[in-house]
């Protein structure tokens, strides 16, 4: 292994409409939760199903995608980075956001 990369790649389901912004200078930024299922049979032999939701911003060229293309429920495909970060809410409380900024993005299905 000569470079070990933070990369995430992810195929889900999206959670909502995803979130727009426009920037001055016309940047944007795209907002969208996804969730990835998994399921297993457990020790009893039944079906377990699993759903985690994930953070997924996008910007440029990837935002204009999802702003013409993505809706809730698109089944897509996204390569990512992992990113942490932290902000101070109304209260004064420090909150934190784990999210994937992508980079790529590929629509599935319907």
């Amino acid at each position: 292994m000569n470079a070990i990369k933070n990369k995430v790649q992810l195929i889900g389901h999206v959670g909502q409409e995803p979130e727009i912004k426009t920037f001055d200078g016309g940047k944007k930024v795209a907002n969208i939760t996804i969730a990835t299922n998994e399921s297993y049979t457990n020790n009893k032999g039944e079906k377990v199903e699993n759903t985690e939701w994930h953070r997924i911003t996008a910007w440029g060229k990837v935002a204009d995608i999802i702003e013409k293309y993505v809706i809730k429920g698109k089944e897509i495909a996204i390569e990512g980075k992992l990113t942490h970060r932290s902000y101070d809410d109304k209260d004064g409380n420090k909150r934190y956001i784990t999210e994937i900024v992508a980079n790529e993005l590929l629509l599935l299905g319907k």
